[in-house]
């Protein structure tokens, strides 16, 4: 009976329970590879290489994806389509990919870059919502507060939200900051309410209470 060959690779990246931490590995030397020769905004490239060429053209994301055509036949196709267009560290990086079969986690490294380049250049990510669109210079205000009150440089990302009836909720992380005119009215609905049962349950213990103590 012949041996059934068990594969050493799952069929799609996603089925790879680590494929994140590899990934992560991948764009730290990317980044590292990106100070060491002076580039500036090494995200930029590969930003415009994921949206402008592989979301724009799937099929040759798949080609570069596929399991089915060696590292050595996508280095060619690296090297005659992507090389003579892509800046030195790109093209040699995207080699690299190729030569070690990891081309299809060009996504999640695409992240792990964005993300660990935000945490050195001291940028966090800040989702705005208002109840109507913000002029620039509430925009100005917002981030120069978050400058000097939190000491990091924010990139803002904002959303409408009519609900919120006036002011903002700005979340950072897991942390939310809530000065919308909703929830401040909320707030003082609750509080009256709380203090209208404090009052009656007052009332309570007075008529409750023996006569004479």
């Amino acid at each position: 009976m012949a041996a059934t060959e068990t594969p050493t690779r799952p069929a799609h990246v996603l089925e790879d329970p680590s494929a994140k931490a590899v990934a992560r590995v991948y764009a730290v030397a990317y980044l590292d590879a990106a100070a060491s020769s002076g580039e500036s905004n090494p995200v930029e490239e590969f930003a415009s290489f994921h949206e402008d060429v592989l979301a724009r053209q799937p099929e040759f994301a798949e080609l570069l994806d596929s399991q089915a055509i060696g590292p050595d036949q996508k280095l060619g196709l690296i090297e005659r389509v992507i090389v003579p267009k892509a800046s030195p560290l790109f093209g040699n990086f995207l080699k690299v990919l190729a030569r070690h079969n990891r081309l299809d986690l060009l996504p999640y490294v695409l992240e792990e870059v964005t993300l660990e380049h935000e945490r050195r250049t001291n940028q966090k990510r800040v989702l705005v919502k208002s109840a109507k669109p913000l002029t620039d210079a509430h925009w100005n205000e917002i981030k120069d507060r978050l400058r000097s009150q939190l000491g990091f440089e924010p990139i803002v990302q904002s959303s409408v939200d009519e609900s919120l009836l006036g002011g903002v909720v700005i979340q950072i992380g897991d942390t939310v900051y809530d000065s919308s005119l909703r929830t401040r009215v909320r707030s003082l609905r609750d509080r009256l309410r709380e203090r209208y049962l404090n009052e009656i349950q007052s009332g309570r213990n007075r008529f409750s209470s023996p006569e004479g103590n």
